[in-house]
């Protein structure tokens, strides 16, 4: 711990500095000083930490106590009998014991900083929830308080109001009275919390001084005091008893007291049961993070929150049982049911648990009162809200969040106003098992995603105690009120779209990211590439990109087609990383990502530098994936004269730089990309592609199947044809596409039987599920074209799928022959891409004849595919 004080000094220097509270005196006066004047000036300055047993323990064990221990101990035994009130115990602590060991898990696993179990939850799972239950946290302390004042001046006034019964009638008893008491009692809380942490760490020491002297006085008497009859305060019936009896240790009253005896509650009149006395036993268990709240003011956070929690835990628990033994030995069970106050009738002197009630709820009091502010300093000091919440970043010389203080008095004051809270009591209540069971599930999935940063030295918990304390919490919240817990849940949900949706990216990580990471490795491994089926085949995309803003309209149109598929954005520069400083594709990544959320596709992207576009598109095709996630297809944009456009921001004015590879390197990629065995498609014409314009009603997709380049074969039903149904197919099957209507155009000759190769056609798409309309074209003249031209030329390879040379006017027949089909034009072509001749001599005189072909058609897609994609199989 010794090597991080240097840095926590220079933090709080640095923040002290930044808020313009205190200046500290140049370098030459700080030289011109002794040594011991600096380090005495610099310890003044400093504010006052607080150890583990003032910052923790007294918090949370004055917290867990409050008016529980003196007033519902034996409400408790009276319903339930001592064998289930032990049983309520022990579920209720194993339940909030479940969240103590995530608190201090999570607490040991770094620094710890100002804002308790917001801290914890918005570091872990991330501002979204972190913020969400931040905000419940602070209403539920801010209420908490409200409740523990308003509970203090009805306890005052029980024993010093003008009403009947009261002992010492002294002062006055309406509404606006008691909105004064209570507004009193909220000022000394406030001043308390003013001055700071540290007057706070007394006046809890003072108080827990004072409780544990009645605790004293309250076990000496089950021993001192004689056995004695009790009046009751109030009966049902005239016909109920009036008295009732301490009786002493005896036998016969502890096995009386043993079983459950559930009656009406005679301060509501109501009949209790398990679920109600549980509900009731559980409210003084929920202080557990009374010393977590104030993490920014402990000396070692780290330290002092799990050895402190832990052991007021431990204490409470062990007085709660021991307290519920004695009751059940020494009282008549009418006593236990009738008279929730008795312990003040059987104490050594009265006014003793008078003075207990008094302390601890003063002390929940400003423990919820110090905790809200400290939440609501650190919720204002991440930013969640922006600028709404930036007063509350202020602080004293010392670090007291003042402003903070005010805040979170004022809301308190104004809940005072509404009086009676037992509708609120409720609400808290479940707003504190809601952060607890936050805390779990942030532990969770810490321990969940296996990060190696998560290291706490607290080693006394699995993934099983988290799953317990979730649970336990979430059963708890719909036992006390499942409306207020149903609606609690939606409060959250709404405050963290909230936040999602306003509030500024974070630096502080994502446990999303990590469980998502541990997860796809987890399944990527699942992935036998040995396993792939032809029926379960999807196209898995890599789209090479030059300049992504002219390439808009095809990215967004590829990711119309990849069908829940890997789409890859690669994009390769030209560089030698061995002549260059540093790598200069990582400054790149989140602009392309900016891009990826800018057009809402979803994509990964991948960069590469090489000596050539060639060597690094192999790379990719190689490289880009992982396991059975690989492109199995290759999009390239056309090659031609066009100069790209700026599909974003209109720069048409801009000097267009020369392209990065010839011609002869272009066919080249697609050559290796076939020999690689990857499906290749050309795009031409998708710079000015417009996705919503071309949307619009009619919308047509056209096929052509047949290899234009090959006038002698006019099969359809080879891999590459079949290759180009199916993407048109998928596309269609796209929810913007679906009322979009395939067209099929077969060429056809003359002399061949039309009908029947129509018939054909149509049984084909039938087998293979497809809706299209057929469009038998005629093309007799354009072969004629072919064969009148045609020369001894055929390309001398071993690649039977290779063009014969073609004539331009040929090429130019076929391009009308396509442009004068049936009106209105497509959205999109899809044509048939031959693969490249075995001759490299030839790849300029290949991409001529393509470029021929496709002249002036529009948005155009030249595929070539080359595995099976289609089956009539189930």
């Amino acid at each position: 711990m010794t090597e991080r004080t240097p840095l926590l000094h220079y933090r709080l220097s640095a923040s002290i500095n930044e808020s313009g509270e205190h200046h500290s005196e140049s370098g030459q006066e700080a030289l011109d000083q002794p040594p011991s004047a600096v380090r005495r000036r610099s310890a003044h300055s400093q504010p006052q930490k607080l150890s583990t047993f003032f910052g923790v323990v007294i918090p949370t064990l004055l917290s867990m106590f409050s008016v529980v221990v003196f007033l519902r101990i034996g409400f408790v035994v009276g319903q339930c009998g001592l064998y289930q009130a032990v049983a309520m115990f022990l579920v209720a602590y194993l339940i909030i014991s479940m969240t103590v060991l995530s608190v201090c898990a999570i607490s040991t696993n770094g620094a710890l900083d100002a804002g308790g179990a917001y801290y914890m939850i918005s570091r872990a799972l991330g501002p979204e929830f972190g913020g969400s239950i931040g905000i419940m946290f602070f209403f539920a302390n801010v209420c908490g308080s409200a409740l523990y004042v308003l509970g203090l001046v009805e306890a005052i006034l029980a024993t010093f109001g003008i009403s009947e019964g009261t002992l010492y009638a002294v002062l006055p008893v309406s509404y606006w009275w008691s909105l004064l008491y209570a507004t009193a009692i909220l000022l000394v809380c406030l001043l308390v919390c003013l001055v700071g942490a540290w007057i706070y760490a007394k006046a809890s020491f003072l108080i827990f001084l004072v409780v544990m002297v009645v605790l004293g006085t309250i076990f000496i008497s089950f021993f001192a005091v004689k056995p004695q009859t009790v009046t009751l305060p109030g009966h049902l019936t005239n016909s109920s008893p009036t008295t009732a009896n301490f009786t002493g240790f005896k036998a016969e009253t502890f096995f009386q007291n043993l079983g459950a005896d559930y009656t009406v509650d005679y301060t509501t009149g109501k009949m209790m049961s398990f679920a109600t006395v549980f509900a009731v036993m559980f409210n003084g268990c929920t202080g557990i993070m009374a010393g977590s709240n104030i993490s920014g003011d402990l000396k070692n956070p780290s330290y002092a929150i799990p050895r402190g929690t832990i052991t007021a835990v431990i204490f409470t628990f062990i007085i709660y049982n021991l307290l519920s033994l004695l009751v059940a030995c020494t009282c008549d069970r009418l006593l236990l049911q009738r008279d929730y106050s008795f312990l003040r009738d059987i104490n050594l002197w009265h006014p003793f648990v008078t003075i207990g009630v008094y302390s601890s709820t003063l002390s929940a009091a400003m423990s919820n009162l110090i905790g809200a502010s400290r939440i609501l300093y650190a919720l204002a000091r991440d930013d969640l809200f922006g600028k709404v919440l930036s007063p509350a970043k202020k602080t004293s010389a010392s670090g007291n969040p003042w402003v903070s203080v005010l805040i979170s008095w004022f809301l308190v004051q104004l809940v005072l106003f509404s009086g009676k809270l037992n509708t609120i009591a409720s609400i808290v209540t479940i707003f504190f098992l809601l952060v607890y069971a936050a805390v779990d599930l942030a532990c969770l999935a810490l321990e969940w995603a296996s990060a190696p940063n998560f290291r706490p030295t607290f080693r006394y918990f699995t993934w099983h105690t988290c799953v317990l304390g979730i649970v336990g919490c979430g059963v708890m919240m719909f036992l006390i009120n499942p409306i207020y817990a149903s609606a609690s849940i939606v409060f959250m949900l709404l405050l963290l779209l909230i936040i999602h949706y306003l509030s500024p990216t974070s630096s502080w990580g994502y446990i999303s990211q990590a469980l998502i990471f541990h997860q796809v490795r987890k399944y990527l491994l699942m992935l036998d590439v040995r396993k792939d089926h032809v029926k379960f085949w999807r196209p898995q995309v890599l789209l090479m990109v030059a300049n992504p803003r002219a390439n808009i309209g095809l990215i967004t149109f590829i990711n119309d087609i990849k069908k829940s598929g890997l789409y890859v954005l690669g994009h390769v520069q030209i560089g030698d990383l061995g002549l260059l400083p540093s790598d200069p594709l990582q400054c790149q990544y989140d602009s392309w990502l900016s891009l990826v959320d800018h057009l809402n596709i979803k994509a990964f992207v991948n960069l590469t530098l090489a000596d050539s576009v060639r060597h690094g598109v192999r790379h990719l095709l190689f490289i880009s994936g992982l396991g059975g996630m690989r492109p199995n297809t290759l999009v390239l944009g056309f090659y031609d004269d066009l100069p790209p456009q700026d599909q974003l921001q209109d720069h048409s004015g801009e000097a267009w730089v020369g392209k990065a590879l010839g011609p002869q390197e272009y066919v080249s990629i697609i050559a290796d990309a076939v020999k690689m065995l990857k499906n290749v498609a050309l795009a031409r014409y998708f710079g000015q592609f417009d996705r919503k314009h071309a949307l619009q009603s009619p919308v047509f997709v056209d096929v052509w199947p047949v290899n234009l380049l090959r006038p002698d074969s006019s099969s359809y039903v080879d891999t590459c044809s079949l290759f180009l149904l199916q993407l048109a197919c998928i596309l269609n099957m796209t929810r913007s596409w679906q009322k979009a209507k395939l067209r099929l155009f077969l060429c056809v000759e003359v002399g061949r039987s039309l009908k029947g190769a129509e018939q054909k056609l149509r049984l084909l798409l039938k087998e293979l599920r497809m809706k299209a309309d057929i469009y038998m074209v005629p093309w007799d003249e354009q072969v004629a074209l072919h064969w009148q031209r045609q020369h001894v030329g055929m390309y001398a390879n071993s690649f039977p799928s290779n063009a014969v040379r073609l004539s331009d006017d040929y090429l130019h027949a076929v391009n009308r022959l396509i442009l004068n089909q049936p009106r209105p034009p497509p959205a999109v072509r899809f044509l048939y891409l031959p693969r490249p001749p075995a001759d490299t001599r030839r790849y300029h005189n290949y991409l001529c004849q393509l470029e021929l072909l496709s002249r002036d058609l529009g948005p155009t897609l030249l595929i070539h595919g080359v595995t099976p994609v289609i089956t009539t199989d189930l």
